[in-house]
């Protein structure tokens, strides 16, 4: 994630694939992340708050680490090990924005994709 921030700042490349998933345990945020700044623990990649929204923004890596549910005090942000990112971030775009809501589905990804 860090050498991809670093080509977009040297407008070597600007379409990475999402390198990570993370997603709300008791919600339905999910964040496709491609780049990270590691000096200032800020991430880029398609945001998705479960409101109908997703965009491209950045967010906070520590805001999201310091997530903890109010009861239980666990965390509240994990990481998807099984994500694998197919397509470059504006597919995905593509596809959240006419879904309103991040998708994995492979049919719908593969008929933006070409």
């Amino acid at each position: 994630m860090v050498h991809n921030a670093q080509e977009v700042q040297n407008l070597l490349a600007k379409d990475h694939a999402p390198v990570v998933k993370l997603h709300s345990k008791y919600g339905k945020a999910i964040w496709l992340l491609s780049e990270l700044d590691p000096v200032n623990n800020i991430a880029f990649g398609l945001c998705d708050l479960g409101q109908g929204n997703p965009e491209l923004s950045y967010v906070s890596l520590s805001d999201l680490a310091s997530l903890r549910h109010a009861r239980l005090k666990v965390p509240m942000v994990e990481t998807d090990l099984a994500f694998e990112g197919k397509y470059p971030m504006s597919v995905y775009l593509k596809a959240a924005k006419s879904n309103k809501r991040i998708t994995e589905d492979d049919t719908i990804l593969a008929s933006l994709a070409g």
